[in-house]
C-alpha cells in the first residue's frame, strides 16, 4: 500500500466520522459535507434515494424523533481503479427510544458500500447503499421530530 492510498484512506474515513456525528448530534446541515447534491442511496434493498435533500430528509425522519444514537463505523475497505473510488464499511448503530417509548432499542448491523466523487472541498460520497444484515429490538425507536 502507497503513501497515496493511505491519504485517500484517512479522508475517507474524516467523512465517514463526520456522517456518523452528524447524525447522532442531529446536526443535519452537517451532512452537505458528507453528500454531493446529486447523491443517490440505496437503504436496505427497498429505499431507492435520490438527491442529496431526500437522503437527508429520510435520515432526519428515523432520527429527529429518536432518543440518543450511536453510529460506530469501522473495517474500512477503499478501492481505487481507473479514477474511480469505492469503499465498504462495518456499521453498527444503536438507538433508544424517547418519551413513552424510552424502554425500547434498535439496534442495526450493516455495511454501506459507498461511491465517491473528489471535489473542491474534498472528498463526497455520490452513492451509498446499505445492507443490513442482523437487527435487534424494534424499529419503532426511529421516528421523526413531533416538534
Amino acid at each position: 500500500m502507497d503513501i497515496e492510498h493511505l491519504l485517500l484512506e484517512h479522508q475517507l474515513n474524516e467523512v465517514l466520522d463526520r456522517y456518523a456525528r452528524a447524525c447522532d448530534q442531529r446536526d443535519w446541515a452537517a451532512l452537505d459535507e458528507v453528500f454531493v447534491q446529486e447523491a443517490t442511496a440505496d437503504y436496505g434493498g427497498s429505499l431507492h434515494l435520490q438527491g442529496r435533500g431526500p437522503i437527508v430528509a429520510m435520515i432526519r425522519a428515523h432520527l429527529g424523533g429518536c432518543g440518543p444514537s450511536q453510529h460506530l463505523l469501522g473495517n474500512l475497505l477503499v478501492e481505487a481503479r481507473d479514477g474511480a473510488v469505492a469503499s465498504r464499511v462495518y456499521v453498527r448503530a444503536a438507538h433508544r427510544g424517547t418519551g413513552n417509548l424510552h424502554s425500547m432499542t434498535y439496534e442495526c448491523l450493516a455495511e454501506y458500500q459507498d461511491r465517491w466523487v473528489s471535489t473542491p472541498n474534498g472528498w463526497r460520497i455520490a452513492h451509498r447503499r446499505m445492507d443490513i444484515s442482523h437487527e435487534l429490538g424494534s424499529r419503532d425507536v426511529l421516528r421523526p421530530s413531533q416538534a
